[in-house]
């Protein structure tokens, strides 16, 4: 008799773990499934947004009308070095666009008749600055009109101006542009001047939009991977019982996934250094303008 319930008990044990062992296995699953660890993906920097600054001083007339009256372009440029030098500043380098801009200035203001920075149809230093491919962090124009005597006048005539001054000694100027045309205004002969003054956008090394590309293809790949782990591991982890090759399969599936996505983020965490970093020197460098 003893025997006979030994043997029902070990029957109702039997058919519990046949009936629930799915859920045992499923439940054993869960333990033992030890996933790896995934890395997280950093975010880079954005480029400051260049705030571009001009100065455009009120223009300036010659107080003095002299009979013998020549100005050059080269001398303009000599003379406003030296007052930079006399204040320690290292000397402005002559530009070919900045020429064209203020040559187009000048011509302007003669053709149409006007001495202003900004023309009848509201054309200024920023556009002419465009319209010449001149790509700045930094410009400022000084005007002049009037019989100066010579080079070194119209210069000293700028330097006794303030607004005129700032722009000759600013320490962020590193270029020039000058020119200097005569013709009829207001009924006589007489000069006008232009200065055109220049911190280059090229002074500032901008950050590689090849690096960036790449970090952007790496962090698209990157989402495509992180879906791909969760749809595995979701898999895994809801595995009804199977045959455990297939279980075994599914891991070290996982396994290699998550080995490629850890691969990449930290390659990618690399790219993403050395994009921030070159960003940060190109913010620095446009801030120095503020």
């Amino acid at each position: 008799m003893k025997k006979l319930w030994l043997a029902f008990i070990l029957m109702v044990i039997l058919g519990g773990v046949l009936f629930f062992w799915g859920n045992i296995l499923n439940f054993y699953a869960k333990l033992s499934l030890k996933l790896p660890d995934i890395e997280r993906s950093i975010n880079y920097r954005i480029v400051q947004e260049i705030e571009k600054q001009v100065s455009t001083p009120p223009p300036l007339r010659s107080s003095k009308e002299e009979a013998q009256s020549f100005l050059t372009r080269p001398g303009v440029i000599i003379f406003t070095n030296i007052e930079r030098e006399k204040f320690g500043l290292p000397p402005l380098k002559e530009n070919a666009k900045l020429d064209s801009s203020a040559d187009i200035k000048a011509k302007d203001m003669l053709n149409k008749q006007y001495f202003a920075h900004e023309s009848p149809s509201s054309i200024g230093v920023v556009d002419l600055a465009k319209t010449v491919g001149y790509d700045f962090i930094e410009i400022g124009e000084n005007l002049a009109l009037g019989n100066f005597k010579d080079d070194q006048t119209l210069v000293q005539a700028w330097m006794d101006s303030p607004g005129h001054r700032a722009n000759i000694l600013n320490p962020q100027h590193q270029e020039i542009g000058v020119s200097v045309v005569r013709g009829t205004f207001e009924g006589k002969i007489t000069w006008f001047a232009v200065q055109h003054f220049g911190f280059p956008l090229s002074a500032c090394l901008q950050p590689s939009q090849n690096l960036k590309t790449e970090i952007d293809l790496n962090q698209s790949q990157i989402q495509k991977l992180q879906a791909n782990l969760d749809s595995l591991k979701n898999e895994i982890q809801n595995m009804r019982p199977k045959p455990r090759a297939v279980y075994n399969q599914k891991i070290e599936e996982y396994d290699n996934l998550v080995s490629r996505y850890n691969s990449l983020v930290a390659e990618t965490k690399v790219l993403i250094n050395q994009y921030n970093n070159e960003v940060q020197g190109f913010n620095s460098c446009v801030s120095v303008a503020k």
